[in-house]
C-alpha cells in the first residue's frame, strides 16, 4: 500500500514509519519543512505541507491507499486559552483538510486510519472502558468528540475509517518516559497525587504492531481503543519504573502540587481512566508487551 502519515517526524511516527516499511509499504511523510527530513529508507519519501492549512498537498492523497493522521499540538502543558485553542485546532483543521483532499467513492479502497486518544471517555474511576463506553464531558474529551466527529465525515467518500484511541505511549528516546526517567534517575521519582488513579498505557512497539494488523483487516472500523489490556494504578508504575532503573520511587507529587505547575491540564494526571483494548483483543491481535514491568525494561533497562 501507499500510505501518507502526518505527524509522521515524531516519536510514534518514526517508529510506525520503520513497521510499515517492514511490510513493504510506500510511505510518505508530510512535513512542514522538508530541509533536514532524513531518508529513512526508498520506500520513505517526503511531502512539503501543513496539514493545518490547505495546500497542493491535498492533491497528494488520491495519489495514496491509505492515510494515517498522527498530527497534533502536544497536550503535555499547562492549559492556557491560549494552549487550548491551539491543541484543538491543530487537530480539527488537520483532519477536515485530510477529509477534503480525500476522493470520493473511489474505484479502489481508502483507509483513513486517524488518531484520537483514552481520553474521550473522561475520567471513571475504576470502571473498567470499551469502545462501546460513553464519552466524557471535560475539555480532553470534548477535543477528542470533535476530532473523531471530523475524521467519521470521510465515511460519506466511502472511506473506511478507523479511530484508534491511544493510551500514554511507552517507549525508548521518547513519549511518557522522557518526562518521568529523568526524575527518578535524579532520585525523586514516585506516585503523583494519591497514586490510586489508573494509567492506560501501550509500548510502542505494540502501537506500531497494531496499525500494522488494522491495515490488514479491513473488516475493522469505527473506534479501537490501542492500550495495554493490563492498565495500571500510578502508584504501580512509580513500582515498576524504580525497579527497572534500580532507583527508589518513595517521593510522591503531591496533588496540590501538580494542579499548581499544571494547571487543567494536571486533572488528566491525577484522575486517568481504566481503558480495555476490547476490539483489538476480540480481533485476534496479540500484545508483545501486555504488562508494565516488561515494557519498562524493554524501554529503560538499557538507560542504566
Amino acid at each position: 500500500m501507499k500510505i501518507l502519515i502526518t505527524g509522521g517526524t515524531g516519536f510514534v511516527g518514526t517508529q510506525l514509519t520503520s513497521r510499515l516499511v517492514d511490510d513493504n509499504h510506500e510511505v510518505t511523510i508530510l512535513t512542514r519543512q522538508l530541509k533536514g527530513a532524513k531518508e529513512a529508507s526508498p520506500a520513505v519519501s517526503y511531502l512539503e505541507g501543513d496539514p493545518t492549512k490547505k495546500g497542493p498537498w491535498q492533491q497528494a492523497i488520491k495519489n495514496h491507499d491509505a492515510v494515517i493522521n498522527l498530527a497534533g499540538a502536544s497536550i503535555f502543558s499547562k492549559w492556557t486559552k491560549k494552549q487550548k485553542k491551539t491543541i484543538l485546532e491543530s487537530r480539527v483543521s488537520t483532519t477536515q483538510n485530510i477529509v477534503e483532499g480525500i476522493p470520493s467513492n473511489s474505484k479502489k479502497p481508502f483507509t483513513l486510519l486517524s488518531t484520537s486518544a483514552v481520553g474521550y471517555y473522561g475520567f471513571c474511576g475504576d470502571e473498567e472502558l470499551t469502545e462501546d463506553s460513553p464519552p466524557g464531558d471535560d475539555f480532553l474529551a470534548n477535543i477528542c468528540k470533535e476530532w473523531e466527529a471530523e475524521a467519521l465525515k470521510a465515511k460519506d467518500k466511502g472511506v473506511r475509517v478507523v479511530i484508534t484511541r491511544f493510551g500514554i505511549v511507552m517507549g525508548e528516546k521518547g513519549g511518557a518516559l522522557n518526562q518521568l526517567v529523568p526524575l527518578f534517575k535524579r532520585y525523586v521519582g514516585g506516585r503523583i497525587g494519591s497514586g490510586k488513579q489508573w494509567f492506560s498505557w501501550v509500548n510502542i512497539k505494540d502501537l506500531a504492531e497494531a496499525f500494522a494488523f488494522l491495515l490488514k483487516h479491513p473488516e475493522i472500523s469505527g473506534p479501537v481503543n490501542v492500550c495495554s489490556p493490563n492498565p495500571v494504578r500510578n502508584k504501580d508504575l512509580a513500582k515498576a519504573l524504580g525497579k527497572a532503573l534500580h532507583k527508589p520511587s518513595f517521593m510522591p507529587a503531591p496533588g496540590f502540587i501538580i494542579k499548581l505547575v499544571l494547571g487543567e491540564f494536571g486533572s488528566v494526571i491525577l484522575k486517568g481512566q481504566r481503558v480495555i483494548p476490547r476490539r483489538l483483543l476480540d480481533s485476534g491481535f496479540v500484545f508483545q508487551y501486555a504488562d508494565i514491568d516488561s515494557t519498562l525494561q524493554q524501554s529503560v533497562g538499557q538507560q542504566i
